[in-house]
Order: structure tokens, then C-alpha cells, then sequence
């Protein structure tokens, strides 16, 4: 296994765990706080999607940009307090944005050549390309965690 397939394993797991977490609940149910004072899971989405990019963009500066105008302004520190759901995209259209954006990631990591991997990636949170591309499977994991609680929140059933 290299250093490649391996991330790619983090990433697949993430997603495999991330998406089902997701699979049943509605636009509404991702308006649901975990506790007051915390971030609803709609934007922890957005910012999500739009972190992803970003941190790609640290690493290769000419990075495709999957992300609509506007997205990381809407997903911005600012808007964490938000429940109007006018000011939020739906779920289909995050889970949209999100698989364009992790087409990218994979393509790129595909393409990334192992020994770059040690290399510094200027980010201070993932000291490393290969820590960065690591951190965009751990990043949805770190996240997706408050949504188990959203899920008995609501009544849902343990999945994992």
C-alpha cells in the first residue's frame, strides 16, 4: 500500500461514515443544534466543503475551484449563530458541492507524488502535504461526531 492509497483510505472512510450520518435527515433536521452554543450541521457543511478547498489551495495554489461564489462568506465565523434557513444552501446542493470538491481532492491526491509528502505545507494545523491531505478525511470526522448527537436528538438510530 503507498502513502497514497492509504490517505485515500481515510478519505473513504470518512466519507463512508460522514454520508451516513447524513443519508436520512432533512434540510430541517440539519438546522438542529448538538447544544446551545453550538454550530448546526448545515454549516458545519458548508465550512466543511469550503475548508477542504482551501486547504488544497495551501499545497497547489492553482487548485479548481468547485466552490460557487459567495459559499465561504455564507459559511463564514459570522454566520455560526444562524437559524434562518434562507440563509443557507439545501442539503442537496451541499452534498453536491461537496462531491465536486472531493473529485478535486482525490484527483489531486491521485497525482501527488510520494515524496512530497514530508514536504511543508504551510498550514499550521498539518505541518505537512501528506498531514494536510490526511486532515481532509479527519477533518469531516472531528465534525461528524457532533452529529450522532443531532441524530438522538431526533430519535434516530445508532448507526456505526
Amino acid at each position: 500500500m503507498t502513502a497514497n492509497d492509504a490517505i485515500k483510505l481515510n478519505l473513504d472512510s470518512a466519507d463512508m461514515v460522514c454520508m451516513g450520518y447524513l443519508e436520512d435527515l432533512s434540510d430541517a433536521d440539519l438546522l438542529v443544534r448538538p447544544c446551545p452554543g453550538a454550530n448546526h450541521i448545515n454549516w458545519q457543511l458548508g465550512h466543511l466543503i469550503a475548508s477542504e478547498y482551501e486547504m488544497l489551495k495551501a499545497i497547489h495554489p492553482d487548485v479548481s475551484n468547485a466552490l460557487p461564489e459567495g459559499l465561504e462568506e455564507q459559511y463564514g465565523r459570522d454566520k455560526v449563530g444562524s437559524d434562518n434557513p434562507n440563509d443557507f444552501r439545501s442539503k442537496e446542493e451541499l452534498l453536491n458541492l461537496y462531491r465536486a470538491q472531493r473529485k478535486i481532492s482525490l484527483e489531486m491526491l491521485a497525482k501527488e507524488s510520494s515524496d512530497k509528502f514530508d514536504q511543508p505545507s504551510g498550514v499550521p494545523y498539518a505541518p505537512t502535504v501528506g498531514s494536510l491531505y490526511s486532515m481532509l478525511g479527519s477533518h469531516w470526522m472531528m465534525h461528524c461526531g457532533q452529529w450522532v448527537i443531532v441524530r438522538r436528538i431526533l430519535g434516530r438510530p445508532p448507526l456505526f
